[in-house]
């Protein structure tokens, strides 16, 4: 039975509760919903990049990048994508942000992908993003 194995960057703060930012048990790796924080700094809490969607976006699909990554993974291996948006308005927004982002990544196959309407995000953050992938 292969071992699960818990991810969390260095980039990144310690979850605010028992989880972790992403999970990989052999070939399959989950990252957890990543938000816009910028990169922790000791004795600083967690703030976001910016007010906008577009700084809180790429934050937030930075984040996730390192998690892929500290999973020894990476964009090419997402299966799935979800995208949470506190505001039907960013829809379009969002699309032109997501796919400027991916074509700069190079990505090989776009991967499936949902975007949905939350509202429990804490205040002042506009999207949140959890990736499957599988590697190999």
């Amino acid at each position: 039975m292969t071992d699960k194995i818990a991810l969390v960057p260095a980039t990144h703060t310690t979850p605010p509760a028992r989880f972790s930012h992403g999970v990989r048990k052999g070939n399959i790796l989950q990252v957890a919903g990543q938000v816009g924080f910028l990169p922790a700094e000791e004795g600083r809490p967690p703030t976001p990049a910016g007010p906008t969607l577009r700084e809180q976006t790429l934050q937030t699909l930075a984040n996730v990048k390192a998690v892929l990554e500290e999973g020894g993974s990476g964009w090419d291996d997402a299966m799935m994508i979800r995208v949470y948006l506190t505001d039907t308005g960013h829809f379009a927004e969002m699309n032109e942000i997501y796919d400027q982002y991916f074509e700069e990544q190079g990505l090989t196959a776009p991967p499936a992908a949902r975007t949905t309407v939350y509202v429990g995000l804490p205040a002042g953050l506009l999207v949140e993003i959890d990736v499957l992938a599988v590697l190999g």
